[in-house]
């Protein structure tokens, strides 16, 4: 254990949090190797909606390191270090990938050729929905966010030892970048990924609509670990409730930023009635989508807007777990919503599968597994940041 002027202490999570997270992760990766032997086309489809739910997290994570050091926030500083850890799955994304690489022809209806052939819009798209091109930009994707969560994280973490304040200005340049690379990036991963397995649809709003999406999650967990962190005196001793004003606030936020994004996707494409945008929709209600569609304004919308709504809901550190593990779950119901009707398109009719538990299961291990090798050779908290002390006084 080490002890700064903040009063900070380091010290590891314990070994059995560790112990949980690998028990996760083998049970998840055995049964997940069992599901792409019985039936790979099925066993990718829920593969994918656990790989975009951890791009959420961990870019969402990074996105949101950036935009403190961009915003110059002083509430969030105390915190930084722990979506730092969150974002320390990003290097990993790259090999997670590859089952979905090697089994594209399962999931996506434009890598047959003799459909595209035979299909005048997937012919007019081929130039961009072509094996080849996808991997490399995905795979080019994957380098630059991850060459960003070195260069960011190396400077601040170095700080914990030098207290070196030019090193804040650096990460300001490099936030500046990747800010503005990370609204580009999400997008293409978004289409990518989720919207090219209906290749016919297109819809301007639906990398905005992913982004809200990832940022609410990133949100979410980062309120999740900060509640259990300081309830277990893994953080500075004497943080006050006010401090989580800022995250609820900033959950509420982007509760409502969802629901007006998805609203105004929803209603240009009604509006419109166009074939080729309506279809989209009718997958989502149609053969009892409807249930799953009326379910998630439900979760994703009414319970965490009204949950946040008044201002102790803000730093009432019960409703703020409740709410965060709600959001979570929420957002990976969303891209569950997003990427299951896409089986038809496959050839292949839906039905919900054990698979579908399996792979989430591997993810949270794998994510509890980071984020303990994080907190065993780093700080929890920028112990040298020049703006801690300021984020340590923060009130209401």
């Amino acid at each position: 254990m080490s002890k700064n002027d903040s009063g900070y202490i380091k010290r590891p999570l314990p070994q059995k949090f560790l112990n949980l997270g690998l028990a996760l992760l083998a049970v998840g990766l055995a049964l997940g190797i069992i599901a792409y032997i019985v039936d790979p086309q099925r066993a990718s489809f829920s593969y994918l909606t656990s790989f975009m739910f951890l791009i959420s997290l961990g870019v969402g994570s990074l996105f949101l390191v950036s935009l403190e050091y961009l915003a110059g926030a002083v509430w969030s500083t105390p915190f930084r270090r722990i979506s730092e850890f969150f974002a320390g799955t990003i290097p990993y994304l790259i090999i997670i990938s590859i089952p979905l690489l090697f089994t594209m022809h399962d999931l996506f209806h434009w890598t047959h050729s003799a459909v595209v052939n035979s299909d005048a819009v997937l012919k007019g798209k081929e130039s961009y929905l072509n094996i080849p091109f996808f991997v490399v930009r995905n795979v080019i994707i994957f380098l630059i966010w991850t060459l960003f969560y070195y260069l960011i994280t190396i400077r601040s973490r170095k700080q914990d030892e030098t207290g070196d304040q030019a090193l804040t200005g650096t990460n300001i340049k490099l936030s500046t970048g990747f800010i503005f690379i990370f609204s580009i990036t999400i997008t293409i991963s978004g289409v990518d990924w989720m919207m090219s397995l209906e290749p016919h649809w297109y819809s301007t709003i639906f990398g905005v609509y992913y982004f809200s999406g990832t940022v609410w999650c990133a949100f979410a967990a980062l309120t999740l670990a900060v509640v259990l962190l300081r309830e277990k005196g893994y953080l500075v001793p004497g943080l006050k409730n006010d401090h989580y004003y800022s995250l609820g606030t900033m959950m509420f936020a982007f509760t409502a930023f969802w629901g007006y994004i998805a609203f105004s996707q929803y209603m240009l494409i009604w509006y419109a009635d166009l074939p080729e945008e309506t279809s989209w929709f009718f997958h989502r209600w149609e053969g009892g989508w409807m249930y799953a569609s009326i379910i998630l304004i439900i979760v994703h919308f009414i319970v965490p807007f009204f949950a946040l709504l008044s201002f102790p809901a803000k730093t009432n550190p019960k409703r703020l777990k409740f709410v965060a593990v709600w959001i979570l779950a929420a957002h990976f119901f969303d891209l569950y919503w997003l990427i299951m009707p896409g089986m038809e398109q496959a050839g292949r009719a839906y039905y919900f599968s054990w698979m579908d538990l399996v792979f989430p299961v591997a993810m949270v291990g794998f994510v509890m597994v980071i984020f303990r090798m994080m907190t065993n050779k780093y700080n929890l908290m920028p112990v040298k940041d020049p703006k801690l002390q300021r984020g340590l006084d923060y009130s209401l």
